[in-house]
Parts: C-alpha cells; structure tokens; sequence
C-alpha cells in the first residue's frame, strides 16, 4: 500500500491537488481512498457534494465513483467509538468547575484527538489491504507536523510514563477519592489509552518507511508561501519522512499578456527559480492558475490532467533516500548529505540565515536548520562514500 501526504500553508490548494490526485490513481486502476486530516474539512466541498444530501456521511468513507472513496473523520462520531472512556473522565472534571453539559463536551475534545483518529483508521485499512492508496489531505503545515510526530511521542508516553501512571493511581486511588474534589480516573479509563495505543501499533514505522509514505508538498510562487514550505521540508526530512514532490499551485500562465498581471508574472518567476534551486533534488511540477474555481469533479478531473498528464503513476515510489539528515552525537550536531556526484575538493560551505549552502562545482544546494541548529556554523566537513557530514558548532 502507498500513503501519500499533501501538506502545505493553509490556503494553499492540498484539498484540490489530493482530490485530483485520487481521481487520476482511480483512472489508473488503484483502490484509493482520499481522506481529510484538517479539522476544517473541505474535501466533501471540493467535489461539489450537497451539504444537505450527504452531511456526515463522509464521517466513513464514502464511495465517490468506482475505485474512489472519500472520508473526512468526524471528532463527535469518533469519540463515542473509541474515546468514550477518556472522554467522560475529561467531562466529570469540567462539570465540577461549573461549567454546563454542552459546553463540557466541547472542551472535552482535546488537540490531537482527530489526527490520532486519522492515524488509527489508517493503520486499520493497512492492516485490511482495502485500498492500494491512501491519500491524506493534511491540516496546515504546523498541525501536520503534530501529526507525524504524534506515534513517537505516544510510543515513548506508553513506555515510560504509563505504566507508573497507572499502577500509581491503582494505589492511591481509593484514598485519595476520599479527599480530592474530583475522583480520580478508573482503570477503565487507562484500558481505553492501551487500546488506542494498540490500534496504532506499527504506524510510526509505516509513516518512516519511504517505499509506503511520501510526502508531496503543496506551495505557492510566493514569498511568504515559499519560506513555510522550506520550514516543511526541514521538518518532514528530521521526522524521517521522504518528500518525494513539490508541486507550486496557481502559477500565473505565460499566455497572460495583461499588464496588470506583469508584476506579478515577474515575482512568480523569480519565485520559481528559487524554488526549483531550494529543493533540487526533488522533482518541482507547477500547475497554472485556471480561469474558474476548481470545484466539482470535472474540474478536479482538469486539474488531474494538468498535474499528470504525460507523467508517471502518482503512486510510483520515485524517492527512497532523504536528500539531508540530522543527529547529535556527544553532544556535537551533525549534518548528513547524499552528494552522489560530488568529488573531494569540489564542496564549498556558508551559512546564510537559517540555512546551510553547499556549493559543488556551479550547484547549489539549500539546507534550513531546525531551530535547534539555527545560530550554529559550519565546522568540520568530510566526505566518504559519496555522503558529505558537516559538523555544526558555535560561533
């Protein structure tokens, strides 16, 4: 099974690109499934769909036309399936302060219960074989970030916080229920969090594993679009997720002679070059700003055309290696680099802002720096086996 993850700013276009995209898997033979991570769900609305006619039903997948189904994952329906325990708790305690029953229930869905939902269905179709796709249409780009980190952080809760939680308050529990204001959670209520944890074992590992997950990363020919997406990319590359595609929406179409567009053609083109610097070596595919609004399947159907035509299978596996890593080794941070054609003596290094720049010949490659790298320089460098390592070290 292949996952694909659109992610970008909001605003950018990812309903649009992840609707058309699973309307071209479909047309070419795959079992997909396009499923809404953001909270403000849109795809249902990028395919034109009654709101009166079919309000909800998306909360399952929901079969589009043959070899396609959509589903955008209902927080409401999703508690009462698999959060009842550690919902009900969460609402005992805000009753105690006052708060109304309403309001108490609104409170009680707490961030990241959808993207933990979204997660847990998707290890379930894994686990089924239902769908040779998957692709997920993410929130903006600092939620989809909480979204792929959330197996590690779970992963390490369970280990080793839970359990000492949970014996702990089996201990104290009936004292201190005698004395506190609000009862402690049940066992019941920990039962609930094991089993969540159980139904995303493995997930961690698919969404790292790049002959499963890519991610496409969806931008705009804009500068304040352009440095968001480079802040991605760094972080999607240090969870240890493959970017496999760039693609720039809504770029102004050269047959535009209007003057009133010929500022703006000017600033998209310098744009363009550097976004096609910035991410090289990953594949950057541009589509053209149309004339009308894309919505409806026709339409999506021309936005498919536009992105695919004469190219390969979207689910093709195109990139298996991330094109930069980072790691901390006694207490030294480090840079790893695949420069496959690059020759000892030929690798130039300067730090400009929040990014690295390597220089091989007359090419150039970018690197931003998480925050944790930001205010450090290039130190030492070596490169063996066609990997450069560059130390980064204080000023």
């Amino acid at each position: 099974m292949r996952i694909l993850l659109f992610s970008g700013k909001g605003g950018v276009g990812k309903t649009s690109l992840a609707a058309a995209t699973g309307l071209e898997l479909a047309r070419r033979g795959h079992r997909t499934l396009v499923m809404s991570v953001d909270p403000a769900h849109s795809l249902a609305d990028a395919f034109d769909l009654e709101t009166t006619l079919f309000h909800g039903k998306t909360g399952d997948p929901y079969p589009i036309l043959d070899r396609l189904d959509i589903h955008e994952v209902n927080i409401q329906k999703e508690i009462r399936r698999h959060w009842r325990e550690i919902s009900s708790y969460v609402i005992s305690v805000l009753r105690t302060t006052g708060i109304n029953d309403v309001e108490a229930e609104e409170l009680a869905i707490l961030p990241g219960m959808e993207e933990l939902s979204a997660l847990m269905y998707v290890n379930q179709f894994r686990r089924e074989e239902r769908y040779d796709v998957i692709v997920l249409d993410c929130a903006p780009t600092a939620e989809s970030m909480r979204f792929v980190s959330m197996p590690t952080t779970l992963e390490w809760y369970m280990k080793h916080i839970f359990p000492f939680q949970r014996g702990l308050l089996k201990a104290v529990r009936p004292l201190a229920n005698r004395v506190s204001p609000v009862e402690l959670p049940t066992d019941n209520y920990f039962a609930n969090i094991k089993d969540l944890f159980d139904r995303l074992d493995g997930i961690g590992e698919v969404l790292e594993d790049p002959r499963i997950t890519s991610v496409r990363l969806v931008t705009n020919p804009e500068r304040m679009v352009l440095r968001e997406t480079q802040r991605a990319y760094v972080y999607f590359s240090l969870h240890g997720l493959a970017v496999d595609g760039v693609i720039v929406n809504r770029v102004i179409p050269g047959e535009v002679t209007d003057a009133w567009f010929r500022e703006w053609q000017a600033s998209q083109g310098r744009i363009l070059d550097e976004i096609d610097t910035y991410f090289a070596p990953v594949p950057v595919k541009r589509v053209p700003l149309f004339v009308h609004e894309v919505l409806g399947r026709d339409r999506l159907e021309d936005l498919a055309r536009s992105l695919y035509e004469g190219a390969g299978d979207p689910a093709a596996v195109t990139r298996t290696e991330a094109p930069f890593t980072f790691s901390k080794s006694d207490g030294r941070y480090e840079i790893r680099l695949q420069l496959p054609f690059a020759a000892k003596g030929e690798v130039g290094l300067f730090k400009k802002g929040d990014e690295l720049i390597v220089e091989i010949g007359t090419l150039r490659r970018h690197v931003g720096l998480p925050t944790s790298m930001a205010a450090l320089s290039p130190g030492r460098a070596k490169l063996e086996n066609k990997v450069l390592t560059v130390e980064m070290k204080e000023s």
